[in-house]
């Protein structure tokens, strides 16, 4: 397989277990979407018309250089087990969105990951065995190979109890984290991490650093939208895998968060759906009257651009379809919500007013 060949299987792979996990954790519905368009008496948004990609650093970028972890702690598991680390110099993370080995990475620890997930992907990491090649499992015999002296995981990852169980019987010390993953648990999920690793300081410093970039995102959004001059945007987040399948997030969906961030209404919430997920109908799609369209760029490649999307029944009778406003977003970087939730909001709001 050439190197072109296995970036898109593995980008395709990372847009299948995105998804995967997205609906173990908060389910699909397949009602058909009732709703009712925009009813604003304001002026329609300002937004930049046509495709705009959405872009980070390829890597995260360390808050602290090499900090020195101050072990041993002590620290209370999601499972109710209290995990005492005496060192950090062998870490695995793993959780189908990539958001501890990125937030290793960003606390300066990066050099001691030994074992990643596949949603964990980009250049600094590419180098470090990935545990979940399907995606998703963990085999514990592979993860027990590296000699992990920590190993941070959360119940993201299928049969999340059984990994522990095995992994604690070997004599490693693994510690569960939250599996929620949101704007408003990203600065719990930095700091839980850092203080399982010994760096608490440099935890303290990502969060500071995290929340003045989401500060700046909203920061972006204009005053005319603000004032209520202008209409905020509605911002469809599709979900995409081939023609066959288009599905609508709503509410929870984690996309909604990051569109209320940038100031736009989540068109999925505005049009009442009541599951994170739903299964799209043309009706539903036009009655929702989005007037951006965002998607991960593994998911809008696999439609065939924004050529191929034009040809799902209902998006060319969107607003969004009429200009052609789609926004896409790397597979992992998109709803990630870690260290880079506010670059992520910050890309966002400067694709979506052209900043």
């Amino acid at each position: 397989m050439t190197s072109s060949a296995a970036g898109i299987q593995r980008s395709r792979t990372v847009v299948a277990a995105v998804l995967a996990v997205l609906l173990v954790l908060t389910g699909c519905s397949t009602q058909p979407l009732q709703v009712a368009g925009p009813s604003s008496s304001a002026a329609a948004p300002s937004i930049a018309p046509t495709l705009r990609t959405a872009t980070v650093a390829a890597d995260p970028v360390p808050v602290s250089p090499a900090p020195v972890p101050s072990l041993p702690v002590t620290v209370h598991s999601a499972d109710g087990r209290d995990v005492t680390v005496r060192d950090a110099s062998r870490i695995v993370a793993l959780d189908r969105y990539g958001t501890y080995g990125t937030t290793v990475f960003a606390l300066g620890l990066g050099s001691h990951l030994v074992g990643r997930d596949i949603a964990t992907d980009f250049p600094a990491a590419s180098h470090i065995p990935d545990l979940t090649p399907d995606g998703s499992t963990a085999n514990a015999e592979a993860i027990i190979a590296l000699r992990p002296t920590v190993v941070l995981t959360d119940t993201t990852m299928p049969a999340a109890s059984t990994l522990v169980t095995q992994l604690t019987a070997a004599g490693i010390p693994v510690v569960l984290g939250n599996p929620t993953r949101s704007v408003d648990s990203t600065d719990d999920t930095l700091r839980a991490v850092a203080k399982a690793l010994g760096v608490p300081a440099a935890g303290d410093e990502l969060v500071r650093r995290t929340d003045d970039q989401i500060a700046q995102a909203r920061a972006m959004v204009p005053a005319s939208i603000t004032s209520g001059a202008h209409r905020r945007p509605r911002i469809a987040f599709l979900y995409a895998r081939g023609t066959g399948l288009l599905i609508l997030g709503g509410r929870g969906s984690g996309a909604d968060a990051l569109i209320s961030l940038i100031g736009g209404v989540d068109a999925g919430t505005a049009a009442g759906l009541t599951d994170p997920f739903t299964s799209l109908t043309s009706e539903g799609l036009i009655k929702a009257a989005p007037d951006a369209l965002l998607m991960m760029t593994g998911g809008l490649t696999s439609v065939g651009g924004v050529a191929g999307l034009l040809t799902v029944p209902g998006v060319a009778q969107t607003p969004a379809g009429r200009s052609r406003t789609v926004i896409d977003m790397a597979d992992g970087q998109l709803l990630s919500f870690g260290p880079r939730t506010g670059e992520v909001a910050i890309a966002l709001a400067r694709a979506l007013y052209a900043r």
